[in-house]
Formats: C-alpha cells, structure tokens, sequence
C-alpha cells in the first residue's frame, strides 16, 4: 500500500510536545540539577587550582574546564559521564512508553507516518539535552567571570563552543542507542538497563579490555614509527568506545598544545611527540586542532547516525498492537 503524502507530516507536532514534555517532567529536572550541582563543584575546584598554580596564562578558561582539583575530577571528564546518564534517562521509554500507555496505535491512526514519529522523538529529546548543555554553558562561563574577574578572549570562547557543540553529538550517540533499546524491547526497565549496561562497559571496562586485546595485533616495536604504528592500533580498538572518542576531541579541542591524540599516551610514558620545525609546548591553531580530531568527530556522527537508523528499521518491522 502506497503512502498518501509527506513521510515527514506531523514532524514538528511531535517534536514540540516532546520537547515541552522533557522540559517539563520531574526526570529531566532531576537529572538537569544532578549535572548542575557536579559541574559547579568541578569548575570552582578549577577556578581554586588555577588560582594558586597559574599566573598568567592566555588560556584560562580552557584550563578550567580540564582543570582537576584534587579527588574533583575535570569537567570534561564529568561531562563525558553525566551526558550519557541523561541521554539514556530521556531515550529509554520514548518508544516503548507508547506501548506501555496503549497510545501508540492512537497516534499512528493519526496522519503521522512513523518516520516522523520517531525522527521527532529523536530531535525532541536531542533539543532538550541541547537546551540544557547550552544553559549549562553559560553558567559556567558566567560563574568563571564572576570568580576570576577575566574575560575569556575569542580563541577560547570558539574552543569552548566547539566543545559544546560535540558534547550535544555526544548526547545524540547514547540517546540513539537508549532508543533503540526502547524500540527492541517492551519493558521500560530492561531499555533501561541494556543501555547502562553498555555505558559501564565502554566506558570503564572496554578502556582497560581494549589495550590488552590490541597487544595481540601489535608488531614488535624495535624504533619510533613502530611504537607510533603500535600506539594507532591501540587507540583504534580504544576508539570503539564513544567515550574515548568525546575525550580525544577534548583534549585536543581544549589543549592549545596538544598537536597530536597520540601525544598523551607518549607523555604518560615520559616521551614528547616533537614535529620538525615546532616549538614544543607552543600553541596550535584553532583551525589546525579541529583538522586533528576531525575523523574523530565524524565517528561520533557517523554512530549517531547508525544506531538512529537501526532503531529506524527496527521500528518500521514492529507490529503496533491496539
């Protein structure tokens, strides 16, 4: 049977109620408060560090947002573990909800094509997290020119919103699984428990998993290209976590001086990447730090994109039950 006009009809229906449904709900302000109260803590436990450790800088506020004090860890690094939390808090019962309510055979008997129904889930609940990592943004920038009495300068405003913008493609990977999760199963509570499964799992485990595995594929390292050969294996099985990739994007994105996602894992081994003709420990470009995480940030789009698509077949195969 052929459908009868756009796919897309009833696509900004569906978004701006659930837009104002997560704007609204007790979860949401849960979790927004939740995030809030962590990165306060964070940032002026940075704001503290940098205080007493830095005198003049010209790239304060990127340190305090890489900053750790302490038991208080960066807050990139929560933000690398909240974002998900929230992801999944919104996306495990968009679908599934409709099932558990009996509402979902009433809203397909409406012109609304299940295209649109799931594309304005997914872009409802995706404008929500991106509202509050936005007004999280600017209380963090506002309460670091409250407490350091400087304001930031251009080059550190376009980093720290280059971060904003790939911490919401962030989002948009977990929140795709937690809705694919809530397409595949019919209890809230196990799409719920899947996706937080997965979440410890790439984010704790497989970081620990990844280099030992990668060992077994690894040459015997006997000069420099082949521990530089040997350090892309590891941080290819690394990378299959998405969580390692929003930090590589980070580091680099927030750190001037990082020229290189290899230069970390060379500086814990007490070794510096130094490229012909550069200063060691000068700044980068803006322009050139994005063209080194640039696969990187496409890997996030790309997953993003995988998993809303297989939650998209997977919801055109399901059987609406009245």
């Amino acid at each position: 049977m052929r459908r009868e006009g756009s796919p897309w009809q009833g696509l900004g229906v569906v978004f701006l109620k659930e837009l104002s449904d997560h704007l609204t709900s007790a979860r949401m302000r849960v979790l927004e408060w939740l995030v809030v109260l962590t990165a306060i803590v964070a940032v002026y436990g940075a704001i503290q560090e940098i205080k007493q450790s830095t005198a003049e800088d010209a790239f304060l506020y990127l340190h305090l947002l890489t900053q750790a004090r302490g038991s208080v860890p960066s807050f990139a690094w929560l933000m690398s573990l909240l974002v998900p939390l929230i992801a999944i808090g919104l996306g495990f019962d968009l679908v599934n909800g409709e099932h558990s309510r009996r509402t979902l055979s009433r809203i397909l008997a409406q012109p609304i094509y299940r295209d649109a129904l799931l594309f304005g889930k997914f872009l409802g609940g995706l404008a929500t997290i991106a509202i509050s990592l936005l007004a999280l943004w600017l209380l963090v920038i506002g309460l670091a020119l409250c407490l350091m009495g400087v304001p930031p300068g251009a080059e550190e405003m376009a980093r720290s919103l280059v971060m904003l913008l790939v911490t919401i493609v962030y989002a948009g990977v977990w929140l795709a699984l937690a809705m694919l999760f809530s397409v595949l199963f019919r209890s809230p509570a196990t799409a719920a428990l899947v996706p937080l499964g997965l979440w410890l799992f790439l984010t704790f485990l497989w970081p620990r998993l990844s280099p030992v595995i990668a060992a077994s594929f690894m040459p015997s390292i006997s000069s420099a290209e082949d521990l530089l050969s040997a350090l892309g294996t590891q941080q290819a099985f690394a990378r299959l976590s998405p969580s390692t990739l929003y930090l590589e994007i980070v580091s680099v994105v927030l750190d001037p001086s990082v020229r290189s996602t290899q230069q970390p894992l060379l500086a814990a081994m007490g070794l510096a990447l130094i490229e012909r003709g550069a200063i060691p420990g000068a700044p980068i470009a803006f322009v050139q730090s994005l063209l080194v995480v640039w696969a990187q940030i496409v890997g996030l789009i790309a997953a993003t994109i995988l998993l809303f698509v297989a939650g998209y077949v997977a919801f055109q195969r399901q059987e609406v039950r009245a």
